[in-house]
């Protein structure tokens, strides 16, 4: 493939139609069914999905057919299937994954910016979705295009962009059995739903932690009572809460204590960990925005990429039980609830350690109280097979001639479920994960962004790979 070719019709593809489609995706409010439990009727998801088919189906890809599938009571999912092309094996299949659900809106966004106000500065598309993970239908298709516009073959390709990853994709793996015999045996997976060191050269993610969430909640009293009448009588629902987080986290480093919750490191990771810390030094922890004064944790870069990819770590994303400040009366409080999100090493069982995690914070509770725990959902995470000497050649070919610097390979801290899905589904296929999440991209939170200039390269790494896959030799 002719890179600069490539890259000139991709670089026209983005500016003339994806960031125009993607500015009103932006606009839609099609927030992931855990937090819209009304979404079908609100519609929002509805319209992302007809926005996004509707632009795939007026492209220009030879040998093309897409459709909305629906299962009954489930979110939709878009399904596209591309014909091999040119001397291509026509059973040998590609499978490309994208999402369209969104992340609810958060607070903190700067002025100017909102979740569904997008906005151009400084060549980053701010607003909710367009990094995580609205681009990758429209990045897909653009990299197949640019492999046929240079009459290169190509296997045939299965594109999946689903609308339930933000609640832990629990309707793909009915889509996945429903659409089995058509989705075949897939020899190759990208999917372009994850992050990057830094926004100048290719990065290849090779592990993904693994997800126990739920809330965990302690009941004291039927209502709350005033606080100098039963303080000192009436344990408090928050105390306790403290006393059963201990048992899962030292407060004092934030270290996780059960060893249910740890996995071996392997040694290619540590090593691909060390080439991590070396390229992107302090950059490690300096694309946070800290207050200023806070320090990071760990004592160096390399521990930090490991405490962030491959060790469990324990995060409070909500409370319940608690008024406001300005409506927090002299009260002793009924209860407590706290939301808790445990990630965990790429190679422990999700559902396994949410169990394990209920029974350590039910079993004998404080003073007796009322105490449970919720879990919402389990993933497992995902660790990549080898790499074949073919994919590392194309990736370093497509790195190089679109960045300049060469392919980097990285653990990530999030949860893609669908890659832990497709591992136990193709354990023969090779992996392509990557994404456009990279420094202060901030997906989930406020100020979300797309590195435009990114991406568009990104797409040409894509195109790149599934030229080279058609012609690697096993």
């Amino acid at each position: 493939m002719d890179q600069r070719i490539a890259q000139t019709f991709i670089d026209e593809m983005w500016t003339d139609s994806i960031v125009p489609e993607l500015i009103e995706y932006i606009k839609i409010p099609n927030k992931s069914p855990h937090f819209d439990a009304d979404w079908a009727e609100h519609g929002y998801m509805e319209d992302a999905v007809q926005q996004i088919f509707n632009w795939s189906s007026e492209q220009d890809v030879k040998g093309m057919t897409l459709e909305i599938v629906r299962l009954e009571g489930r979110t939709p999912l878009i399904f596209m299937e591309i014909q091999a092309q040119g001397e291509a094996q026509p059973n040998d299949t590609i499978l490309m994954y994208g999402h369209l659900d969104k992340q609810p809106e958060m607070t903190g966004w700067a002025e100017g910016l909102g979740p569904w106000i997008p906005v151009i500065k400084d060549e980053k598309l701010y607003g909710r979705g367009g990094a995580d993970d609205g681009y990758a239908a429209y990045s897909s298709l653009a990299a197949i295009m640019a492999v046929q516009r240079q009459g290169l073959p190509h296997a045939r390709i299965v594109v999946i962009i689903e609308a339930c990853e933000e609640s832990g994709s629990y309707d793909l793996p009915f889509y996945i059995e429903h659409l089995e015999g058509r989705i075949g045996e897939p020899s190759l997976v990208i999917c372009l739903d994850s992050g990057a060191g830094n926004y100048e050269q290719l990065w290849l993610t090779v592990s993904l932690r693994g997800m126990a969430a739920g809330t965990l909640r302690a009941d004291v009293l039927k209502e709350g009572v005033h606080s100098g009448y039963a303080s000192g009588v009436v344990p408090s629902s928050f105390r306790i809460l403290r006393q059963l987080m201990s048992r899962l986290e030292d407060e004092k480093t934030g270290k996780v204590l059960p060893d249910y919750l740890y996995a071996p490191i392997p040694e290619q990771r540590l090593q691909q960990t060390q080439a991590m810390a070396d390229a992107l030094g302090d950059g490690v922890w300096q694309a946070y925005p800290f207050v200023e004064g806070v320090e990071p944790m760990a004592e160096n870069n390399v521990e930090r990429i490991l405490n962030r990819t491959w060790r469990p770590a324990l995060s409070y994303t909500g409370i319940g039980g608690l008024p406001e400040l300005d409506s927090a009366g002299n009260v002793l409080r009924p209860y407590s609830a706290l939301k808790i999100s445990m990630r965990l090493p790429a190679t422990v069982d999700g559902v396994a350690a949410t169990q394990s995690m209920k029974e350590t914070l039910e079993a004998n509770p404080p003073s007796n109280a009322k105490v449970s725990f919720e879990a919402d959902h389990a993933a497992s995470g995902w660790n990549a097979p080898e790499i074949a000497p073919w994919l590392h050649a194309s990736l370093e070919k497509g790195s190089q001639g679109c960045y300049g610097r060469g392919v980097m390979y990285m653990g990530e801290g999030g949860t893609i479920p669908f890659m832990a899905m497709l591992g136990d589904f193709f354990p023969q296929a090779q992996f392509m994960i990557t994404g456009v999440l990279g420094p202060q991209s901030n997906a989930h939170g406020p100020n979300e962004f797309l590195h435009i200039p990114f991406a568009r390269k990104l797409t040409t790494c894509v195109a790149q790979v599934i030229t080279d896959h058609c012609q690697r030799d096993d």
